[in-house]
Protein backbone atom coordinates (compact mmCIF):
# COMPACT_ATOMS: atom_id res chain seq x y z
CA UNK A 1 0.00 0.00 0.00
CA UNK A 2 1.65 3.03 -1.26
CA UNK A 3 1.86 6.36 1.15
CA UNK A 4 -1.26 7.88 -1.10
CA UNK A 5 -3.81 5.01 -0.50
CA UNK A 6 -2.75 4.84 3.30
CA UNK A 7 -3.57 8.10 4.05
CA UNK A 8 -6.83 8.76 1.59
CA UNK A 9 -7.89 5.39 3.97
CA UNK A 10 -7.50 7.25 7.29
CA UNK A 11 -9.51 10.10 5.86
CA UNK A 12 -12.07 7.53 4.60
CA UNK A 13 -12.14 6.04 7.81
CA UNK A 14 -12.49 9.44 9.79
CA UNK A 15 -15.03 10.59 7.49
CA UNK A 16 -17.19 7.46 7.54
CA UNK A 17 -18.99 8.75 10.23
CA UNK A 18 -20.53 11.75 8.41
CA UNK A 19 -24.07 10.40 9.17
CA UNK A 20 -23.50 10.70 13.25
CA UNK A 21 -23.30 14.60 12.16
CA UNK A 22 -26.56 14.22 9.93
CA UNK A 23 -28.13 12.63 12.96
CA UNK A 24 -26.90 15.21 15.15
CA UNK A 25 -27.71 18.19 12.75
CA UNK A 26 -31.28 16.91 12.50
CA UNK A 27 -31.76 16.92 16.26
CA UNK A 28 -30.55 20.66 16.87
CA UNK A 29 -33.01 22.08 13.67
CA UNK A 30 -35.66 19.70 16.37
CA UNK A 31 -34.20 21.28 19.12
CA UNK A 32 -34.53 24.65 17.78
CA UNK A 33 -38.30 24.28 16.74
CA UNK A 34 -39.07 22.82 20.09
CA UNK A 35 -37.36 25.86 21.97
CA UNK A 36 -39.06 28.47 19.60
CA UNK A 37 -42.44 27.06 21.40
CA UNK A 38 -41.63 27.36 24.59
CA UNK A 39 -43.32 29.73 26.55
CA UNK A 40 -40.61 31.30 29.45
CA UNK A 41 -40.87 34.35 31.00
CA UNK A 42 -38.40 34.61 34.14
CA UNK A 43 -34.68 34.86 33.88
CA UNK A 44 -33.59 31.72 35.61
CA UNK A 45 -35.76 29.57 33.13
CA UNK A 46 -33.92 31.23 30.49
CA UNK A 47 -30.52 31.06 32.04
CA UNK A 48 -31.15 26.74 32.57
CA UNK A 49 -32.00 27.21 28.38
CA UNK A 50 -29.50 28.54 27.51
CA UNK A 51 -27.22 26.55 29.69
CA UNK A 52 -28.29 23.61 28.40
CA UNK A 53 -27.68 24.42 24.67
CA UNK A 54 -24.17 25.87 25.11
CA UNK A 55 -23.69 22.65 26.95
CA UNK A 56 -25.22 20.43 24.13
CA UNK A 57 -22.95 22.79 22.01
CA UNK A 58 -19.83 21.63 23.62
CA UNK A 59 -20.40 18.07 23.85
CA UNK A 60 -21.15 18.31 19.69
CA UNK A 61 -17.72 20.19 19.38
CA UNK A 62 -16.06 17.71 21.67
CA UNK A 63 -17.72 14.51 19.13
CA UNK A 64 -16.54 16.36 16.30
CA UNK A 65 -13.13 17.01 17.22
CA UNK A 66 -12.60 13.13 18.35
CA UNK A 67 -13.50 11.90 14.80
CA UNK A 68 -12.63 15.29 12.40
CA UNK A 69 -9.90 14.44 9.56
CA UNK A 70 -8.48 18.40 10.08
CA UNK A 71 -8.94 21.42 12.34
CA UNK A 72 -8.87 19.09 15.90
CA UNK A 73 -7.89 21.33 17.94
CA UNK A 74 -10.25 24.02 17.11
CA UNK A 75 -12.91 22.20 17.70
CA UNK A 76 -12.07 21.10 20.97
CA UNK A 77 -11.36 24.57 21.58
CA UNK A 78 -14.62 25.89 20.02
CA UNK A 79 -15.94 22.97 22.78
CA UNK A 80 -14.47 24.35 25.70
CA UNK A 81 -15.31 28.04 25.45
CA UNK A 82 -19.19 26.83 24.54
CA UNK A 83 -18.60 24.74 28.10
CA UNK A 84 -17.40 27.83 29.75
CA UNK A 85 -20.42 29.62 28.57
CA UNK A 86 -22.79 26.77 29.67
CA UNK A 87 -22.05 26.63 33.06
CA UNK A 88 -21.78 30.46 33.37
CA UNK A 89 -25.75 30.48 32.22
CA UNK A 90 -26.17 28.03 35.29
CA UNK A 91 -24.20 29.70 38.21
CA UNK A 92 -23.91 33.31 36.96
CA UNK A 93 -24.91 34.82 40.57
CA UNK A 94 -28.26 37.28 39.91
CA UNK A 95 -28.41 36.39 36.16
CA UNK A 96 -30.00 39.06 33.98
CA UNK A 97 -31.78 39.09 30.91
CA UNK A 98 -28.11 41.50 29.35
CA UNK A 99 -26.13 38.67 30.68
CA UNK A 100 -27.57 36.30 28.58
CA UNK A 101 -28.35 38.26 25.63
CA UNK A 102 -23.66 38.03 25.77
CA UNK A 103 -23.75 35.06 26.30
CA UNK A 104 -25.99 33.88 23.14
CA UNK A 105 -24.23 36.70 21.33
CA UNK A 106 -20.67 35.23 22.06
CA UNK A 107 -21.62 31.87 21.11
CA UNK A 108 -23.43 33.10 17.90
CA UNK A 109 -19.85 34.78 16.94
CA UNK A 110 -17.61 32.22 17.94
CA UNK A 111 -20.04 29.63 16.13
CA UNK A 112 -19.77 31.85 13.22
CA UNK A 113 -16.14 32.88 12.78
CA UNK A 114 -15.38 28.89 12.95
CA UNK A 115 -17.88 27.84 10.16
CA UNK A 116 -16.57 31.07 7.64
CA UNK A 117 -13.16 30.18 8.70
CA UNK A 118 -13.82 26.86 8.10
CA UNK A 119 -15.86 26.89 5.13
CA UNK A 120 -13.76 29.35 2.77
CA UNK A 121 -10.57 26.66 4.19
CA UNK A 122 -11.77 23.76 2.76
CA UNK A 123 -14.19 24.61 0.19
CA UNK A 124 -16.54 21.52 -0.41
CA UNK A 125 -19.22 20.91 -2.12
CA UNK A 126 -21.75 23.24 0.50
CA UNK A 127 -18.90 25.30 1.35
CA UNK A 128 -21.01 28.48 0.31
CA UNK A 129 -24.02 27.25 2.37
CA UNK A 130 -22.14 26.94 5.57
CA UNK A 131 -20.67 30.67 4.69
CA UNK A 132 -24.16 32.03 4.39
CA UNK A 133 -24.82 29.94 7.69
CA UNK A 134 -21.82 31.65 9.61
CA UNK A 135 -22.53 35.55 8.16
CA UNK A 136 -25.98 35.16 9.31
CA UNK A 137 -24.57 33.54 12.68
CA UNK A 138 -22.54 36.79 13.41
CA UNK A 139 -25.21 39.10 11.95
CA UNK A 140 -27.65 37.64 14.93
CA UNK A 141 -24.76 37.54 17.41
CA UNK A 142 -24.28 41.31 16.99
CA UNK A 143 -28.43 42.03 17.01
CA UNK A 144 -28.88 39.89 20.21
CA UNK A 145 -25.26 41.76 22.21
CA UNK A 146 -26.07 45.58 20.56
CA UNK A 147 -29.58 45.45 21.53
CA UNK A 148 -29.50 43.82 24.81
CA UNK A 149 -33.52 43.95 25.16
CA UNK A 150 -34.86 42.65 28.26
CA UNK A 151 -37.68 41.21 26.27
CA UNK A 152 -38.10 37.29 27.31
CA UNK A 153 -39.58 36.69 23.70
CA UNK A 154 -36.26 38.31 22.21
CA UNK A 155 -33.92 36.02 24.52
CA UNK A 156 -35.83 32.61 23.71
CA UNK A 157 -35.61 33.82 19.70
CA UNK A 158 -32.00 34.25 20.35
CA UNK A 159 -31.64 30.82 21.49
CA UNK A 160 -33.53 28.88 19.66
CA UNK A 161 -31.96 30.30 16.17
CA UNK A 162 -28.45 29.50 17.89
CA UNK A 163 -29.65 26.17 17.86
CA UNK A 164 -30.30 26.63 14.50
CA UNK A 165 -27.76 27.82 12.87
CA UNK A 166 -25.58 24.69 14.87
CA UNK A 167 -27.97 21.97 13.20
CA UNK A 168 -27.47 23.84 9.65
CA UNK A 169 -23.79 24.20 10.09
CA UNK A 170 -24.01 20.01 11.22
CA UNK A 171 -26.07 19.23 8.21
CA UNK A 172 -23.99 21.03 5.62
CA UNK A 173 -20.66 19.74 7.33
CA UNK A 174 -22.13 15.98 7.40
CA UNK A 175 -22.80 15.86 3.22
CA UNK A 176 -19.43 17.27 2.72
CA UNK A 177 -17.91 14.87 4.76
CA UNK A 178 -20.42 12.08 3.05
CA UNK A 179 -18.32 13.64 -0.16
CA UNK A 180 -14.81 13.65 0.97
CA UNK A 181 -15.49 9.72 2.12
CA UNK A 182 -16.35 8.38 -1.18
CA UNK A 183 -13.76 9.80 -2.67
CA UNK A 184 -11.24 8.34 -0.35
CA UNK A 185 -12.54 5.31 -0.42
CA UNK A 186 -11.91 5.23 -4.59
CA UNK A 187 -8.64 6.55 -4.03
CA UNK A 188 -7.86 3.79 -0.65
CA UNK A 189 -9.43 0.93 -2.75
CA UNK A 190 -9.22 1.72 -6.60
CA UNK A 191 -11.49 -0.69 -8.39
CA UNK A 192 -10.46 -3.80 -9.53
CA UNK A 193 -8.45 -3.57 -13.14
CA UNK A 194 -9.89 -5.59 -16.28
CA UNK A 195 -8.17 -8.53 -16.66
CA UNK A 196 -5.49 -8.12 -19.77
CA UNK A 197 -3.85 -10.64 -22.03
CA UNK A 198 0.05 -9.56 -23.11
CA UNK A 199 1.47 -10.77 -25.92
CA UNK A 200 4.76 -12.80 -25.16
CA UNK A 201 6.15 -11.81 -28.31
CA UNK A 202 5.56 -8.24 -28.45
CA UNK A 203 4.95 -7.39 -24.75
CA UNK A 204 1.61 -5.53 -25.74
CA UNK A 205 -1.71 -5.67 -23.65
CA UNK A 206 -5.00 -6.05 -24.98
CA UNK A 207 -8.28 -6.51 -23.03
CA UNK A 208 -8.76 -10.68 -22.22
CA UNK A 209 -11.64 -12.08 -23.79
CA UNK A 210 -14.47 -13.83 -22.21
Amino acid sequence: MTMRTRLAAGVAEATGYWWALLISGVAWVLLSMAILQFNLTSVWSIAILTGFVLCAAAVTEFGVAAIAPRWRLAHALLGVLFLVGGVMAFVWPQSTFVVLARLVGWYLIFLGAFEIADSIAYRGDLWVLRLLAGIASIAVAFWAVESLSRSAVLLVLWVGIGALMRGFSQIFLAFEWRTVHENAKQVAVPPPSEPRDVDLTTGTQSPRMA
